[in-house]
Order: structure tokens, then sequence, then C-alpha cells
């Protein structure tokens, strides 16, 4: 059965439903690139390192508005593929053959996510 409301709660409703979906799906995108982020493999008998970049990832939700940001000095060459540090010759390459842009990539992903969230919610 639908959900009854009176005319003088649809802006309430729909209100409520936009910030809970905001939130939702800025969780939902933190989720998705943290496991997507290439993590440095350690070798045997090399410092104890790797995962500073999955980890860096921050998720700030505001009322309208989410951010999902990564403030590492390499996030932007292992994320987007811009900026390329000298050492990778003009190249983009991780080792788990990550695809360059794979933060924007997992947003558009996302639309479906959000379809289906206010479906629920409707």
């Amino acid at each position: 059965m639908a959900r009854q409301i009176r005319v003088d709660q649809i802006d309430d409703f729909f209100e409520e439903l936009v910030v809970d979906l905001v939130a939702a799906t800025t969780l939902e995108w933190t989720k998705r690139v943290k496991k997507a982020t290439p993590v440095r493999i350690v070798y045997k008998g090399e410092p104890k390192g790797g995962g500073q970049l999955r980890a860096a990832w921050q998720t700030k939700i505001e009322k309208f508005k989410g951010e999902v940001t990564n403030n590492l000095v390499y996030a932007e060459p292992v994320c987007y593929g811009v900026n390329l540090p000298p050492s990778w010759g003009g190249v983009y390459r991780t080792r788990q053959n990550t695809v360059a842009g794979f933060p924007e990539l997992i947003g558009k992903e996302l639309e479906q996510y959000v379809i289906k969230q206010l479906r629920r919610g409707i």
C-alpha cells in the first residue's frame, strides 16, 4: 500500500527523502571508491606500507551535499592519470591495472543506485 501523506507534508517528505539519498549515495560512493583504489603491494623484505591512498579517502555529508575527497599528493596521478610524476615516464600505470578516472566512473555507475533508492522512498 502506498504511503499516505497530506498535501501540506509533501515538502517535508521530499526534503527528508533527498537528504537521506544524498547521505546514502555519498557513503556508497566512498565504499566503492575505497574498494577500487589500488594498494601498493609490499614485497618480502620491504618496509611495511601500502594502503595509505585507500585509507585517505574522506567523506563529508551536509544537508543537500556530499563530498568524497582524497588529499594525498599522489591521489590525482593514481586516480585520474593526470600530473604524472617523472618516474612514470609519462605513462599511466598501476600494478592492479586500475582505470584512470575510476572515481568519476563510479559516480556514473551510481545513477542506477540513486534511481533504485528513490523508488524505495516513494
